[in-house]
């Protein structure tokens, strides 16, 4: 067994929420799997007609929006950013992942209701409290949406 796979490790709904602020009908990973703090993640979102999101766009013919893809790749970040920072120091306390920029993105297939999205990130640049994420939402293996993006780890506001 690789050094990889001794340091891989998952995150079920409940623990995604005790590293996220974010709740229903903002939360939009169900689960995080083959986790390697410090590199990458891959989270699972399970796309349901119930998306509140599905009333608006389109009703004819029901499309996540791609700006929310991009937030369920960011949200996956947001959970390997977390939990690297507590696997380094265990009283990182309630830190916040905040987006500061999005680049290149591309959504190259629409995510309708009953799509498995994965959401793969990877670590591209880590300085510190700022990280440089590449990301991929994938259903069935084939791209359907990517992504740049940079985040800053900080304390939640006084």
């Amino acid at each position: 067994m690789g050094t990889e796979a001794a340091t891989a490790s998952t995150a079920d709904v409940l623990a995604v929420m005790s590293l996220l602020p974010h709740r229903f009908p903002m939360l939009l990973v169900d689960r995080v799997i083959d986790m390697i703090p410090g590199q990458s993640a891959t989270g699972i979102k399970a796309v349901t007609i119930n998306e509140p999101f599905f009333a608006g766009h389109f009703p004819a013919r029901p499309i996540m929006p791609g700006v929310l893809i991009v937030e369920a790749l960011a949200q996956t970040a947001g959970v390997l950013a977390i939990h690297t920072a507590r696997a380094k120091d265990p009283d990182a306390g309630d830190k916040l992942v905040y987006f500061m920029a999005i680049e290149n993105a591309k959504f190259r297939t629409p995510v309708e209701p009953g799509c498995l999205l994965h959401l793969k990130v990877e670590v591209v640049q880590d300085r510190g409290r700022i990280a440089k994420f590449s990301g991929r939402a994938e259903i069935d293996g084939k791209l359907a949406a990517e992504a740049s993006f940079t985040a800053m780890i900080a304390d939640p506001p006084a």
